[in-house]
């Protein structure tokens, strides 16, 4: 391996994918139980799952562009480790507590909380050596 690849963003992109597919296979999964193709069906039971699926493809591509500019960047492995397990454990608390529940959750209100605070301090960092 390229000993300048990025290697943190590398790990934090593999495992945001492999959440992507299992949330795109959850979504597969209902599909096929409830025999609807296309769309959110009567009832909606896909409603939810795919808000979860969304809700993560909405935030993930940006979050990792700005991890990825910040490594290439120089940023310290602890801080794109400490912001990538953040926004991880952000994502799939997210995701946990939009799927369980309709209402705000714990999940759901934390895991955009930590979502967002490691965007904006990715971002921010960003601005400050954009600048230097």
């Amino acid at each position: 391996m390229n000993f300048n690849a990025p290697v943190v963003t590398m790990l934090y992109a593999a495992l945001c994918g492999v959440l992507l597919i299992v949330l795109a296979l959850n979504i597969v999964r209902l599909r096929r139980g409830h025999r609807i193709s296309l769309g959110m069906g009567e009832g909606s039971a896909l409603e939810q799952p795919v808000r979860v699926h969304g809700n993560f493809t909405e935030y993930t591509p940006t979050f990792l562009i700005l991890l990825l500019l910040a490594e290439l960047g120089g940023a310290v492995f602890w801080f794109l480790h400490l912001l990538g397990a953040a926004f991880v454990a952000g994502r799939l608390l997210h995701a946990y507590g939009l799927s369980t529940a309709r209402a705000t959750s714990f999940g759901r209100f934390y895991g955009s909380v930590t979502s967002w605070t490691s965007i904006l301090v990715l971002s921010g960092y960003l601005l400050v050596r954009s600048f230097g």
